[in-house]
Formats: structure tokens, sequence, C-alpha cells
């Protein structure tokens, strides 16, 4: 008999400030807290699955809700996408990627500049929209690719797909990718093309992608991949994995192509994970501390949550979490360093089930593999047991 899980990454989606955020800056966030509480949240499926329930949320939780619901965090340095990512699907990172708030080394950029035959313009934290406005016209009138970076360990390359055709850019990515190894061994280079002609109008397009660099351990995409079980990536997955341990991949981009896209593999019989991020909340929202636009993207999630499980069989396995927190009512436009919400469903589940606070993001690859049968559990404790009643 074929078992499926479905797993979705709400990106960016917190559930309130870990013991060590302030080493981070991020004393005091919490995404889901300070939404609920600056605008208050409808999310009654959520909630049913116990997302009310968490501490320190301020989301009415119920007496007798229908899921398993916990929170997990993170014990790899950082707090970004990829960092989380991994964590989840078990490779755990005992030193940060390199992040570089006052730009990248001049010969880190000089030997870039050299291999793809033209200078560059910024080398400088930024915000993506914000770099866009003060070089977009000159990287128009000079040709000059944008570079910048943020608090995130990125190397980021903006081009007006006027000037640079995208797989140019893709290239220019590439030959960053293999030269940010070591000590500047960023997490991700990223291509962000966009279009228009003046400040204020420039648009960046759909087209972004992103170079990860390569896990260094197998994850449970490896694993289950090697067991020959399917492994579906919907949005930027195959991104955060650098390919690595997907079978298939819909790299589609925005929540609402992305549900579409999950909701279309859960209609066939495979066996197997899918695998989505839902990217919106952190790069729509989140960065741009937009409460309004969270809270809106939070609730059309919930509306479409009952159309994923009405697709789901008896044996059927749904985790929801995320990887990191952005709150979008905090200083800045960073990520924040914060707990992950977990909340899992199956129509065998006839009871609810409090997970309490896990000690890693891991915790959810080893419940997978436990799921499945299969004896990896990546130094962490499967919570299968408790899903099934044991």
């Amino acid at each position: 008999m074929n078992r499926r899980v479905l797993w979705i990454v709400l990106d960016s989606v917190g559930a309130g400030a870990l013991p060590d955020a302030a080493d981070y800056g991020d004393a005091g966030a919490n995404t889901l807290g300070h939404i609920q509480e600056k605008i208050g949240l409808s999310v009654p499926n959520m909630r049913t699955l116990g997302l009310g329930n968490l501490p320190g949320l301020g989301i009415p939780g119920l007496a007798h809700p229908s899921g398993a619901y916990g929170r997990a965090r993170e014990q790899s340095k950082g707090k970004d996408t990829t960092t989380g990512h991994w964590e989840m699907a078990g490779v755990t990172l005992t030193k940060a990627f390199p992040t570089y708030p006052n730009g990248f080394p001049k010969d880190v950029i000089e030997r870039f500049e050299h291999a793809i035959g033209t200078r560059t313009l910024g080398n400088k934290p930024a915000s993506g929209t914000t770099i866009l406005d003060e070089l977009g016209e000159e990287h128009l009138r000079t040709g000059y690719p944008i570079v910048y970076t943020s608090a995130d360990s990125v190397f980021q390359i903006a081009a007006s797909e006027e000037i640079y055709p995208i797989e140019r850019l893709y290239e220019m990515c590439r030959i960053a990718r293999a030269q940010l190894v070591g000590q500047h061994g960023v997490g991700r280079v990223i291509a962000r093309p966009f279009i228009g002609r003046k400040a204020g109008s420039f648009t960046r397009t759909p087209r972004r992608k992103d170079f990860s660099m390569v896990p260094p351990l197998d994850t449970i995409l490896d694993v289950l991949k090697a067991a020959g079980k399917s492994v579906k990536g919907v949005g930027k997955i195959e991104d955060i994995f650098a390919e690595k341990g997907l079978t298939e991949s819909n790299h589609t981009a925005g929540n609402p192509a992305c549900i579409d896209a999950a909701v279309t593999y859960m209609r066939e019989d495979f066996d197997g994970l899918c695998y989505v991020n839902l990217v919106d909340f952190d790069s729509v929202y989140g960065h741009r501390r937009d409460v309004k636009g969270y809270a809106d993207g939070l609730e059309y999630f919930d509306h479409r949550l009952p159309e994923l499980t009405s697709l789901m069989k008896d044996e059927d396995l749904l985790i929801i979490t995320a990887d990191h927190g952005c709150d979008p009512t905090y200083s800045g436009t960073d990520h924040t360093r914060e707990y992950v919400p977990i909340l899992c469903w199956s129509r065998a589940l006839n009871r609810p089930v409090d997970l309490g606070t896990r000690n890693t993001y891991a915790d959810m690859a080893a419940t997978i593999a436990d799921y499945f049968g299969l004896p990896e559990r990546f130094g962490a404790q499967s919570f299968w047991p408790e899903l099934k009643g044991e």
C-alpha cells in the first residue's frame, strides 16, 4: 500500500523568539503572535489542528483539537532558509553560513568580475526593491549587473531581462556559485531578474532562481529516494537542496501556484513525499514588513487547507511547519530567530496530541523516516510513535 507525506513549509511563519534570539538581535520577535496581536487571525482550519494551543501566540486554543501540535527549536547556527530546511530534513549545521554586513571583500568581487567579463554595481546589504530604485537606472546605462547581499548568507545578482537573457544571468550565478566556497561558501547565490526603465517602476520577475550549496550529508530526501520512494518538490525546494534527493519538481512561484501544484501532486497515487515551500510569507510579506498582507496570506492558506486534506488517504500524513521567522512587526527587514510550529494531521489520528517543544527541527526528518519504516533518525527523535498512540 502506498503511503504519502505532505510536508508544507510556511516560509518564515515563526512561533516566538528562541532562547538565543537576543544573540541574533531578535529578542521578543514573534511572527504569528504579533500578527495576531496587531490584526487578529481567522485561521479556523489551523486552529482545529492545534495552532492556537501553542504557547505565546495569543491565538485562541481549542479544548479538543483534531491534530498533533507542537513547536521546535533550531539547533543550527543561523536563521535563513537553507539552514532551516536542511535541519528539518536532517542536516544540522554547527557553523553558520558566512554573512557580509559590509559587502563582499574586494578580492571576491574582483575575481567574480574577471570571470564574467564586466564590472558590477552595489556590493552591499540592501533590500531587493530598494537597490533597484537606487541602481537600476545606472545598470541600464552601463550594463553592469547589481551585486548585493542581506542579513542572510546570500550573494544576489540583479539584472534587467532587457539587457541580460535569463540564461546569461543564470550562467553568472553558476560562476559565482563555483567561486564561493570555503570561507566564502554562502548558503545561496540568487538570480534576481527584473524589468522596468525608471526608479519606482522596476519589478522583479518570477524567474528568480537560487543556487544553493549542496547539503554536506544525506537528508531525508536522499534516504527516501534511495529507498525507492517518490520525492516531489514544490516551489524553491529544488533550489534549497541543489536538486539533490528529488525525483520530481515543480518550480512554480507564489503561494497560490504552489498550493495548486501540491493539489495536483496529491491527486496522484504515489508512494513517498510531497515537500512544499510557500515563499510568499517571507519574500512578499515578511521582509517588506507587511502585517496585513501576511495575515491575508495566512488566511488564504487556511482557506485552501481543506482542499489539500480532502485529497489525503487514510494513512497519509500532513506536516505543516516553518523554517525560521520573519516578524513583520519587527525593526529592519531581516529574518528573526524563532521557534517553528509543527502541526500534523492524518485521518487515522482520532485524538489531540501535544508534541511539546522539540529539541531540533530534525525531529521531523526522523518522524518521516519512521513513518516509512526506514531506520535513519538523523540524531533526532521521531514523534511517529506519539502520533500512532504508542
